[in-house]
């Protein structure tokens, strides 16, 4: 049993050696429930490009309940655009927990680091979208002080069904 005291997960910066970790937890963790894109099928693509560069990462790190740490997740947050007039804003662009971290706080720890680079970075808003069938993704962004600040109706199809893409944001 976890110390109640002691932190779910180490959150550090992403380096280029998470490129096979993360990709691994990627593909365990795909699911229409919370990703637009299809399925990863081999070949696999390394999971950092000139799009994804380590830098716009954090990794969460935590024991795996062996005594070995491994990586439990990880969440990319990076300036929704190259538009200098919205550079205050930092937007979330996927999160990610391991199976056998859930329910151990690291989403929650992820989500915090992300506001805290955010600031670091000068952001004074950050953002997220989330698929809206995805409801404990969003009551987690809800308890973390996030809001709906818009919904795009059937915007996706997912699975054989039309998905709400919701926009939530909250000041940093």
């Amino acid at each position: 049993m976890t110390d109640p005291g002691t932190p779910p997960a180490a959150i550090r910066p992403a380096r280029d050696c998470d490129d096979a970790p993360l990709g691994e937890l990627d593909r365990a963790t795909w699911s229409t429930l919370h990703s637009v894109q299809p399925r990863p099928m081999p070949p696999y693509r390394p999971f950092f490009d000139e799009n994804h560069p380590p830098e716009g990462y954090l990794v969460a790190e935590a024991d795996k309940g062996d005594g070995e740490l491994g990586v439990a997740g990880y969440v990319r947050v990076v300036p929704p655009s190259s538009l200098a007039c919205n550079q205050h804003v930092r937007q979330i662009q996927g999160i990610s927990v391991a199976d056998w971290a859930r329910g151990r706080g690291v989403g929650r720890a992820l989500l915090r680091a992300a506001a805290d680079e955010a600031r670091r970075q000068g952001a004074v808003r950050i953002t997220l979208r989330v698929l809206g069938h995805n409801t404990p993704a969003r009551r987690l962004y809800e308890s973390e002080g996030y809001v709906v600040e818009g919904v795009l109706p059937g915007e996706l199809f997912l699975a054989g069904r039309y998905v709400d893409d919701v926009l939530m944001g909250r000041s940093l």
